[in-house]
């Protein structure tokens, strides 16, 4: 038997664990990187609307404290109306009337789901945020974060007023004919009509920004707003005349007269923003293109060499006097360069300086072309 001591150690390979590579510095991506984030955002955020909608079912018939639950906050505009005027209220109940069985079920589910959406927003737009931010550059993180938090403001604006603007419309539709019937809704249409609603106001009080953002980007100006004012007011009547789901004026009114005012306040913000970019764009760039623009004259060079000042030329000054050059005496102009090809050899005679001739006589055969030894041509071929 081999004792223990003589025993030989038996190693247990490790597992050796890849360091993840280093992300470039400017935080650069593959595609498959951008896909793998995408998904991994996506995930978050579903994981967070499922959570939400969890909560938003549970709360649906439960309150939490002195918060009622979210089904009565929803029927709350219907249970504002006379007792006379709803089914079954005899007893002080307001109750809505389920026609199928699933209906109850169907309707808490799509309820619980549209506040999830809402509680877990946060999460989902800040996945959507971080995933963007990357590819923007500072001034674009900086005007989509305000644009995005100028948006949800406006549409929880708008959702508020569309809660406290449905039982007005309920109250005006339920009452037309009330001396013959008497109304009792269906759940799942109160919930779609009161949902429609909401959207409704709160996407229509999105029209101001997009009127600011348009502006800002130079496609429409503030003289046109101005201009053009009364047909934008009426288009807004008409445009909540047709949007509002119940068709009552007392909801289409509210609607567009809280238009009217945001888009007054868009007209504002226009005008302060076409005033500011006039003080700091040239004049030139205003002009139409058949106008021409002044041009300062051209500003005469002085004897430095640089140009004179803007002022006497716009007035219209006499430039001013070139200054004199200095005596030319004793300057010695630079000798011409001196030939090294052997198609014309060089003359000799005066040390430094080419051989001139002292007259120049184009005449052929002349005593003077003969004494030379050929004539000018002939030389200079």
């Amino acid at each position: 038997m081999v004792p223990a001591s003589s025993a030989k150690k038996v190693r247990v390979p490790r597992l050796v664990r890849k360091n993840k590579p280093k992300k470039p510095a400017d935080g650069s991506m593959t595609i498959v990187e951008h896909i793998n984030e995408l998904r991994r955002r996506i995930l978050i955020g579903l994981a967070a609307i499922a959570v939400g909608t969890i909560i938003g079912y549970i709360w649906y018939s439960k309150g939490v404290g002195p918060v009622p639950s979210l089904g009565e906050i929803l029927r709350q505009p219907y249970c504002n109306l006379p007792p006379e005027s709803r089914f079954g209220a005899s007893d002080g109940e307001c109750r809505l009337l389920a026609t199928s069985p699933f209906e109850m079920f169907i309707l808490r589910l799509k309820v619980g789901a549209l506040a999830g959406l809402v509680f877990s927003s946060p999460v989902w737009l800040g996945q959507i945020w971080a995933y963007i931010t990357p590819g923007l550059k500072k001034n674009e993180r900086r005007w989509t974060a305000g644009v995005s938090t100028a948006a949800g403001i406006l549409f929880a604006i708008g959702a508020v007023l569309a809660y406290f603007v449905l039982s007005f419309g309920l109250e005006f539709l339920m009452t037309i004919g009330d001396e013959a019937q008497i109304a009792a809704l269906n759940g799942e249409k109160y919930f779609n009509f009161a949902m429609a609603l909401l959207l409704i106001f709160g996407v229509s009080f999105e029209v101001p920004l997009i009127t600011v953002l348009m502006n800002m980007a130079g496609v429409i100006s503030y003289e046109q707003l101005k201009s053009k004012r009364r047909y934008i007011w009426a288009f807004l009547f008409l445009f909540a005349a047709f949007i509002t789901p119940g068709q009552d004026p007392i909801s289409m009114v509210i609607l567009a007269i809280a238009l009217c005012m945001l888009m007054e306040m868009a007209t504002q913000i226009a005008r302060v923003h076409d005033k500011r970019k006039a003080k700091q764009q040239e004049e030139w760039l205003d002009l139409d293109d058949t106008v021409g623009s002044t041009i300062d004259r051209a500003a005469p060079i002085n004897g430095s060499g640089q140009a004179g000042t803007g002022a006497s030329s716009a007035v219209g000054l006499a430039p001013a006097p070139i200054a004199a050059p200095e005596s030319l005496d004793g300057v010695s102009a630079t000798p011409a360069p001196q030939s090294s090809s052997g198609a014309r050899p060089r003359q000799d005679g005066v040390s430094g300086t080419y051989d001139r001739r002292d007259s120049l006589d184009l005449r052929h055969g002349s005593d003077n072309d003969k004494s030379n030894g050929s004539d000018f041509f002939g030389d200079v071929l």
